[in-house]
């Protein structure tokens, strides 16, 4: 008995190892057979990481006559590639520092000096900017422009160069500078945009019914509404770059219509604090927002158009009907470029500036926006992004299209981001809403029920005085900023106590609020 037991447990083994055992195989021999290499970061689904190695590999091996393998690294979500790339060049710039050329005796300030902006005439910085230094990594694919943008200022992203080998591609009918006020790809081609994206709302109709308000929300505000509670799935701002930038245009657009960007800036805040209030379950991850209101666990939430349209299409083919809709907030989206980047010291530069072309080619905008199967596009998965080509949305590639009507460049017109506002801000801004809206969302959450119980905020003004309290002001926000970042005079436990002290702070504002709502004042 014990040996058959064990005859079917080696079986069952042996059996599970195949797949891997083949893989490695496989990956060997490519390795063996002298084809090259491309090591890629990215956050990316396996279905975007299989189809970019299919396209790429039949590319390569037609311009090249060789063989590539492309060696995925994905250590989590975008904030712990940051961290990850932060820390590996801190690393190796400290062990490569002996042998740069005018390097001195080694001084811990220069941790921070070698890729600090603001320090560009510091010869750590200028030794660091001229320096080739590396991490092993040739590409950072994915995660929005304002990561890119900083890992650009920090020197570790390097000019592609894409612009003196297709200087074709760069113009106001191709790929432009700017759009809708946010930049797509860097003038010193440090990152380009490959897709584009807009920020919406999903839909589930069958739980919407069942809301004393069935209609649709047409904008962001309408998620504030009392009709939402406990109805909305959210992401965490802190853990999801991509849910951040949509809570940031929020702000942008309150900014927009108010008489001041102070009262904007507030009047935004207030708006997120009464989506949150709403929320029924805040998840980690963007992605799992969709999944979870196409499965029915909430009515709506935040989505990315790339998720929110996947799920719709996905919903549609499943029930044969119109299940999930994604909708564009009127006056309230913004277009944003998901970039690629290729990394400072790329042990494979070759094959990283041959990788960038490829993505931002007619063949490589076909494989993220055609439906699979169709003639160019991906082979197995329809990837549901769209192009930053603007030759891409013309009549002749529509039949191709996943959505064939769907045009960024025409949603997000309406709409006009200003960097100047809220750009400097964008990390305060994750770090304002966990502090003050996800710390205390118990008492949130008990004092926004209590306001709706009394009838909604215009019946209890008094409550609604605590309940609007922010503890970050416009004026203020510029030092508030200062005060997380972790330096050698501002270490990691004094960060966490600013943050203590605003959650604590509205933690008795809410508790405050509840008392009089019910209190009907």
């Amino acid at each position: 008995m014990f040996r058959r037991l064990f005859v079917c447990i080696i079986l069952l083994g042996v059996l599970l190892a195949m797949p891997f055992y083949f893989r490695h195989h496989e990956e060997i021999e490519a390795v063996a057979e002298n084809c090259d290499t491309l090591v890629i970061i990215s956050a990316h689904n396996k279905s975007v990481r299989d189809e970019y190695e299919r396209g790429f590999r039949k590319y390569y091996r037609e311009k090249y006559g060789k063989d590539v393998f492309l060696d995925f690294r994905s250590p989590g979500g975008t904030a712990d590639i940051v961290r990850y790339i932060n820390d590996r060049f801190r690393t190796e710039f400290r062990f490569a520092y002996p042998a740069l050329p005018g390097s001195g005796k080694w001084q811990d300030e220069y941790a921070d000096i070698f890729s600090d902006a603001s320090a560009s005439d510091h010869p750590v910085r200028q030794m660091f900017l001229k320096s080739d230094v590396g991490i092993g990594i040739d590409i950072f694919a994915g995660g929005g422009t304002f990561e890119h943008k900083r890992m650009a200022s920090r020197g570790f992203g390097v000019d592609g160069k894409v612009a003196e080998r297709h200087p074709e591609y760069f113009n106001e009918n191709e790929i432009p500078r700017e759009f809708s006020g946010d930049l797509i790809y860097d003038a010193g081609g440090r990152y380009y945009g490959v897709v584009l994206s807009t920020f919406g709302i999903l839909c589930n109709l069958d739980r919407l019914k069942e809301l004393s308000d069935a209609s649709l929300p047409e904008r962001w505000s309408d998620l504030g509404e009392g009709r939402f509670f406990n109805n909305l799935i959210l992401a965490d701002p802190s853990k999801s770059g991509s849910a951040n930038k949509c809570f940031e245009i929020m702000l942008q657009q309150c900014m927009a219509e108010a008489s001041s960007p102070e009262n904007g800036w507030r009047n935004g805040l207030n708006l997120v604090k009464r989506i949150f209030a709403n929320a029924r379950v805040v998840t980690d991850s963007a992605s799992k927002v969709v999944g979870d209101i196409g499965r029915g666990e909430a009515a709506a939430g935040t989505a990315i158009d790339t998720y929110g349209l996947t799920e719709e299409l996905w919903s549609r083919h499943c029930f044969d009907k119109t299940k999930l809709v994604y909708i564009t907030p009127r006056g309230g989206t913004a277009v944003s470029a998901d970039p690629v980047m290729i990394l400072r010291g790329a042990p494979n530069r070759k094959c990283a500036e041959a990788f960038v072309d490829y993505l931002l080619s007619e063949a490589g905008q076909k494989m993220h926006c055609f439906n699979a199967g169709t003639p160019g596009g991906p082979e197995k998965n329809t990837l549901h992004r769209v192009p930053v080509r603007k030759s891409l949305y013309s009549e002749r590639y529509k039949k191709y299209f996943f959505k064939p009507d769907y045009n960024p460049y025409a949603s997000g017109a309406d709409f006009n981001y200003r960097a100047e506002w809220t750009g400097r801000y964008y990390s305060l801004l994750s770090r304002v809403i966990k502090s003050t809206m996800l710390d205390p969302r118990e008492e949130l959450q008990r004092a926004w029920s209590a306001i709706l119980a009394a009838g909604g905020p215009d019946k209890v003004p008094e409550a609604m005085k605590y309940f609007n309290k922010v503890q970050v002001e416009y004026s203020a926000a510029a030092a508030a900023a200062k005060s997380l970042r972790i330096t050698d005079n501002n270490p990691a436990d004094k960060v966490a106590g600013v943050m203590r002290k605003w959650c604590d702070a509205a933690r008795a504002d809410y508790l405050k609020a509840e008392k009089l709502a019910k209190e009907g004042r």
